[in-house]
């Protein structure tokens, strides 16, 4: 079978979990993203997104494709390379698979703890673990996301994955760890750019990186003028 970036596996709620027809927001009002869901939003250029951690155990899948050219969208291994470092911090901007900048943190109440290595969950990473039956994940959540607002991935890009705690051993090891955010916790990250921005509450609950109980929950998020 042709591999096809904009559809999805199966379904959930993601298809009507759009905040507008077309991801327009209002500025200032807080959005929902629901647990194992995703929701997409457009931003204008200087535009800033706050994503909150309501509950404090939640990763959040983050996305972003430029407009009207959806071909440029966000690249962590691109952003890494800009950086010189696996960890943005407050003033870092990340960046364009053509190395053009699309957003800035500008402030981060958690302890920092992103992680930009781990490609989004998929139907076949929980076949991998196990799952005989269709699993929600990240990857048909930015599809559905997309559609709900009329559109379709141009391809699966690696998500900025907030709060995802992913140690790196000096022998370059990783692990999947709870998260160490707290509820109410928020970042903020300046477009530098038009975007269509998605956020996926990851639906991972075969290892503990959404908290010990690996118990999926809620996101919200507010785009500011």
């Amino acid at each position: 079978m042709t591999f096809d970036a904009a559809r999805p596996d199966g379904d959930n709620d993601s298809l009507k979990s759009a905040i507008s027809p077309d991801g327009q927001p209002t500025s200032g009002e807080r959005y929902r993203v629901p647990a194992r869901c995703g929701v997409a939003v457009r931003l204008k250029a200087q535009q800033i997104i706050e994503v909150q951690n309501t509950h404090g155990t939640q990763v959040c899948d983050f996305w972003a494709f430029c407009e009207p050219d959806t071909g440029e969208f966000l690249s962590m291994a691109h952003t890494r390379t800009s950086l010189q470092s696996v960890f943005p911090a407050v003033g870092d901007a990340l960046v364009s698979n053509i190395r053009r900048p699309m957003f800035e943190i500008i402030s981060d109440t958690s302890p920092g703890v992103h992680d930009t290595l781990m490609s989004c969950c998929d139907s076949n990473r929980y076949r991998i673990l196990g799952c005989t039956e269709y699993h929600d994940n990240c990857t048909d959540n930015l599809r559905m996301a997309l559609m709900a607002i009329g559109l379709k991935a141009p391809a699966i890009p690696d998500p900025f994955n907030l709060w995802m705690n992913i140690p790196i051993a000096a022998d370059g090891a990783t692990s999947f760890e709870p998260t160490v955010s707290a509820p109410s916790d928020t970042i903020r990250m300046k477009a530098l750019c038009d975007v269509v921005a998605v956020m996926s509450a990851c639906p991972q609950d075969m290892n503990p990186i959404n908290g010990v109980g690996c118990s999926p929950t809620e996101l919200h998020f507010q785009v500011i003028d």
